[in-house]
């Protein structure tokens, strides 16, 4: 995703637009209550969660692992619906030997959460990442003179049911090159931080194999589709195809079992990984294979001197039939690959790219048909939706944001406001003009 700010350094872009913290229009939480239950119903065991909660401790700060208990709680003890994490002194600390600190919390990722609170405001520490100062624990003390808290404990809140991490390209500009070690020290970074709404991409391009497949396309069909692994952001999101490629057929066998490590992490933690949806970007053979299917090329992007056979990508109609066969099978496909979903997926459509119609109702239909894939292959679907394409592109009119917000069931879309700390979409939009929105803030996390 090109940044409009071009005299900032790539770190300080990286910076801003991949790592941010999200806070919500708290009137669009009642809208997403139903999801939010089902979510919980569906969470990992308590058991499970401690465990895996415990396993990031180990890795973090081996040495004073005995020190700390974990527990799993129920919202209703965070003084009201929403969750938390809570810090207390161990009744048993008075024992040589015994934990010192209790931090419990509704998920794992909110008692970690509690524990870099705990680490950071009552034993000076800092956790980073290893390029910007790593784990800096040397001010915590021995174990076995940890710092108390208060006699009453520690009552943190979080507001809001989601923290939200990255954006759409961040698998391109940074994680395409990771191996198992290091997203593990991600996801752990993650939940320190009390992130639960990461995007989950890896991998996606042998689900796509397999959906496409059963449209009679073949893998050698596809080598001029996808783009290579640091520009597969860009072959996602329909701005470009093949550049950088074809992906070597290792490549598909390693990314699914990554993604597989990882969601299997995440959903340990209590996380709700976000899995990718179906934009209406397909590979040129579906027009061979599907004559008389309603395909649009788009306009160049940007780059590869308007070669055809890199830029112009193909857009299949949102009115095609197809449209909602292949958006249903996508869902499908995943969930029978990874045996579980946390029923919210991404899709952004046209972004960086101009819809070839500016009709409010053909831009209420692509959105509908968008939502129904997702809706037919996960009746429980909620659409996450980048809202970086109103920021950048001035087609999106009144009319056309209306058109596209609102052809989605209320509570059923969510928008992220992208770029918000520069152009926030929420103040000119009248709020998404009712829909749910998440207000990005690259100035920390939440």
């Amino acid at each position: 995703m090109d940044s409009p700010l071009p005299a900032i350094s790539l770190l300080l872009l990286l910076l801003f637009s991949l790592f941010s913290a999200a806070y919500s229009s708290t009137l669009g939480v009642q809208y997403i209550s139903k999801l939010l239950q089902i979510q919980d119903r569906e969470r990992a065991p308590p058991t499970l969660q401690v465990a895996a909660a415990r396993a990031v401790l180990h890795r973090l700060l081996p040495s004073h692992s005995p020190a700390f208990e974990f527990r799993i709680i129920s919202k209703e003890k965070c003084g009201g619906e929403g969750a938390c994490f809570i810090i207390n002194n161990h009744p048993s600390s008075y024992k040589y030997g015994a934990p010192e600190i209790l931090i419990s919390g509704v998920t794992g990722v909110e008692v970690l959460a509690g524990l870099h609170w705990y680490l950071k405001y009552w034993c000076g520490s800092h956790i980073s990442w290893k390029k910007t100062g790593g784990a800096q624990l040397f001010s915590i003390p021995q174990s076995g003179s940890l710092s108390r808290v208060q006699d009453s404990g520690i009552l943190v809140q979080r507001p809001i049911p989601w923290n939200y991490y990255q954006n759409a390209v961040t698998s391109s500009y940074t994680f395409a090159w990771w191996d198992w070690e290091r997203w593990e020290q991600e996801i752990d970074w993650m939940a320190l931080q009390g992130i639960n709404l990461p995007l989950a991409f890896t991998g996606q391009e042998t689900i796509w194999r397999k959906v496409f497949r059963k449209f009679n396309i073949t893998n050698s069909d596809l080598d001029d589709f996808f783009g290579g692994p640091a520009f597969l952001a860009w072959s996602r999101m329909g701005n470009l195809h093949g550049w950088g490629g074809p992906l070597p057929e290792s490549w598909f066998h390693e990314q699914l079992t990554l993604q597989k490590k990882i969601l299997a992490r995440m959903y340990e933690l209590g996380m709700t990984p976000v899995l990718p949806a179906f934009s209406g970007n397909v590979p040129a053979a579906l027009k061979d294979i599907f004559p008389s299917a309603k395909i649009t090329r788009l306009g160049n992007w940007f780059s590869v001197k308007s070669n055809p056979k890199w830029c112009c990508t193909y857009l299949l109609d949102a009115t095609d039939p197809l449209f909602v066969e292949i958006g249903r099978t996508f869902i499908e496909e995943q969930l029978k690959e990874y045996g579980r979903t946390s029923h919210i997926y991404n899709c952004d459509t046209f972004d960086e790219n101009t819809p070839p119609v500016d009709d409010p109702g053909y831009i209420s239909s692509l959105g509908a048909a968008i939502f129904s894939g997702m809706q037919s292959g996960d009746e429980n679907a909620t659409w996450l939706m980048q809202g970086w394409l109103f920021s950048y592109d001035p087609f999106w009119r009144p009319p056309q944001m209306k058109a596209l917000l609102h052809s989605v069931p209320l509570g059923k879309l969510v928008v992220l406001d992208l770029f918000a700390e520069v152009k926030p979409i929420w103040i000119s939009s009248e709020q998404f003009y009712g829909v749910p929105y998440a207000v990005l803030n690259t100035t920390g996390i939440f």
